[in-house]
């Protein structure tokens, strides 16, 4: 008689899909785009720009009790489990938990890839706006420009501050209430 390892039994396709990409082996991040599984392993030029919006809004990011990192955002009820870039979280969310939902952020940064850049122009802003991310700042390197959206609504951002070139300052609302220097992106 063969023993076989236990079945996972779900209750819908949704959740099956999301518990699988969790477990997929060979790639350390996985995220699923409209039900698409979508490896990621973003290239050091990409890295880099994520890193030095990272620096810049570290002392804020610190002085709110918050934390800045790429963990991953379910979005229940659809084929979608990303994993952004960058997103400022209250610590004690972030504690415990192994997604967060985007309503539970402050701020998602999404950096364009050749590879992924219209995703990141249409697909998340419209996902993010519909799940209440209050901010999305968009740093797309193919047209070297920033655009800050805000003001979610169920059908994407009601307002978008930009596209801005690169080299000019974008303003973060409250709560980060500061001038985002964009001229080494």
């Amino acid at each position: 008689m063969s023993t076989r390892p236990p079945a996972y039994l779900a209750d819908d396709p949704e959740t099956a899909l999301k518990y699988a990409v969790q477990r997929i082996r060979g790639f350390d991040r996985v995220q699923v785009i409209e039900g698409f599984i979508e490896p990621l392993s973003p290239a050091w030029d990409h890295e880099s720009t994520i890193a030095k919006v990272r620096e810049r809004l570290a002392p804020k990011v610190n002085a709110l009790g918050c934390m800045a990192g790429s963990g991953d955002l379910d979005l229940p009820g659809t084929p979608n489990w990303f994993v952004p870039d960058l997103a400022i979280v209250p610590r004690e969310l972030a504690k415990d938990a192994g997604a967060l939902l985007p309503d539970q952020t402050l701020l998602i940064v999404e950096v364009t890839s050749d590879s992924n850049g219209d995703t990141d122009r249409v697909v998340k802003p419209r996902r993010y706006a519909e799940y209440g991310a209050p901010l999305y700042l968009l740093v797309d390197r193919q047209q070297r420009a920033c655009t800050l959206y805000s003001a979610p609504g169920n059908l994407g951002y009601t307002k978008a501050d930009g596209p801005h070139p690169f080299g000019t300052p974008l303003s973060l609302p409250e709560p980060f209430d500061l001038e985002l220097d964009t001229s080494e992106f």
